[in-house]
């Protein structure tokens, strides 16, 4: 079976597999972030049922894992994985810490296959 470390990559094809994975890579992390937070927030609402918690928490996660989605699937293209990869990486940011180590998967091994 042949694999994208058995092509040669053009550099240009390099450049935006670069470009793509930082800003995955930024996403990701924000999404991890953002999740922790609105993860602490639900605890203390709901278990500690401590009140007047700010409203935004869950909006900004919302908002973040938007982009995280969109920059994950361009750099999805850019690399070519396949489906079940792409929609394993989409769900990495709804699950608290996950992110941080599917983040940290998919960075290896685009380094290793691309040469980025």
């Amino acid at each position: 079976m042949s694999t994208a470390a058995d092509k040669p990559v053009s550099t240009d094809r390099q450049k935006k597999i670069a470009s793509a994975l930082l800003r995955y890579r930024v996403l990701a992390y924000a999404t991890g972030i953002w999740l922790l937070v609105l993860t602490v927030e639900v605890v203390a609402k709901y278990i500690f049922k401590v009140e007047n918690l700010p409203s935004w928490i869950a909006v900004v996660h919302g908002w973040v894992y938007l982009v995280y989605l969109i920059l994950t699937v361009d750099l999805a293209i850019k690399v070519r994985w396949p489906a079940a990869r792409t929609i394993g990486t989409l769900l990495a940011g709804t699950i608290p810490f996950l992110s941080f180590f599917v983040e940290h998967w998919r960075t290896t091994q685009v380094k290793r296959d691309f040469g980025v």
